[in-house]
């Protein structure tokens, strides 16, 4: 069987448990463990088809020398190979996240790149904590949405930062119905119809994530866009792409 077949059939099995497994458990973690779980080995392939704007946000953060970067919600740490030579820069780069099948799948990424200053985490984002430590990156990339909580990821992203520290942010979103000046609207199909078809999946598009993080950090750049969704032809889901900046007073 040819390699793009071989491809193909992978992707469609990984769209057959986006779309009828069913998700279980009583806590996040464990219902992100029951979504993945199924999907783990195949989890990078589909999502480079969906998840756009990640190379771009990568690109476009400068990767401090000797610095801290903590990537919340990584997964399977593909997010690392996104920095390719500029990884050597860090000191440490954390990938954080509450999905063990994921996380095993990072693992064996770092033992294959024999990446010594890369590390991958089993926590919450929401209280992560590095003690005597601060970051001078935070990123999130397609975890919001599925991040209950997602303020106080924020704000704990707010807190791990040092100050003049930068967050970044990739996800799906859609516009609030009057945005700000500037902003994107979205035809009321597209704010009521993606939140309803991707919450099957407990993945939560908002139209508060720009505001909130516009709100908490000094903005360095900002852009929205629609990409391609695999298996749907013409249509496009909307994104946005976040890179903010802390204020360089610390403030408590």
């Amino acid at each position: 069987m040819r390699m793009d077949a071989q491809s193909e059939l992978l992707n469609l099995k990984t769209l057959w448990h986006l779309m009828f497994s069913r998700i279980r458990g009583e806590t996040h973690a464990q219902r992100l463990e029951s979504f993945y779980a199924g999907q783990a080995n195949e989890y990078d392939m589909f999502r480079r088809r969906l998840l756009h704007g990640r190379d771009e946000l990568f690109a476009s953060v400068d990767v401090p020398e000797q610095g801290i970067w903590i990537d919340f919600g990584a997964g399977t740490g593909e997010n690392a190979e996104r920095l390719q030579d500029q990884l050597a820069k860090l000191k440490q780069l954390y990938l954080v996240d509450l999905c063990p099948s994921l996380l095993d799948i990072a693992q064996k990424r770092i033992r294959e790149n024999f990446w010594s200053n890369v590390t991958a985490v089993h926590a919450d984002a929401t209280t992560f904590s590095l003690p005597l430590l601060r970051a001078d990156v935070v990123s999130f990339s397609y975890s919001l949405t599925m991040i209950p909580d997602w303020f106080l990821a924020i704000e704990n992203a707010l807190r791990l930062l040092k100050p003049g520290g930068v967050i970044a942010v990739v996800d799906f979103y859609v516009s609030r119905k009057h945005p700000a000046q500037g902003r994107r609207r979205h035809h009321w199909l597209t704010r009521s119809g993606w939140p309803l078809w991707f919450g099957n999946d407990n993945v939560f598009p908002n139209p508060d994530h720009l505001p909130f993080l516009e709100s908490h950090f000094e903005t360095v750049s900002i852009a929205e866009g629609t990409g391609s969704v695999p298996y749907l032809p013409g249509v496009r889901m909307p994104y946005y792409r976040f890179v903010g900046r802390k204020s360089s007073v610390d403030r408590p």
